[in-house]
């Protein structure tokens, strides 16, 4: 599982696998969804919905979409020039 979802050594945010990667989007976009519904119903478990999200994408959305960037890069080889 550590391999499937793990740090890459080569970039700051990204995954190891691409679908790694998109897995922990989902299920943080998710926890993000669930969080603003029950904010009303149930405060405290909106907060901890929204921090374990921040906690899935390794930080805010743009910081899991800069991950994306990096882990296409990654797999993909494709380099600055």
């Amino acid at each position: 599982m550590k391999q499937f979802l793990g740090k890459s050594p080569s970039g700051l945010f990204a995954t190891q696998t691409l679908t790694g990667h998109v897995i922990r989007g989902a299920v943080a976009f998710a926890l993000l969804y669930l969080a603003i519904e029950q904010q009303r119903l149930h405060p405290v478990a909106s907060l901890l919905a929204g921090l374990l999200a921040l906690v899935a994408m390794r930080g805010c959305p743009v910081c899991w979409t800069i991950g994306l960037a990096e882990t296409i890069r990654q797999r993909y080889g494709v380099t600055r020039s």
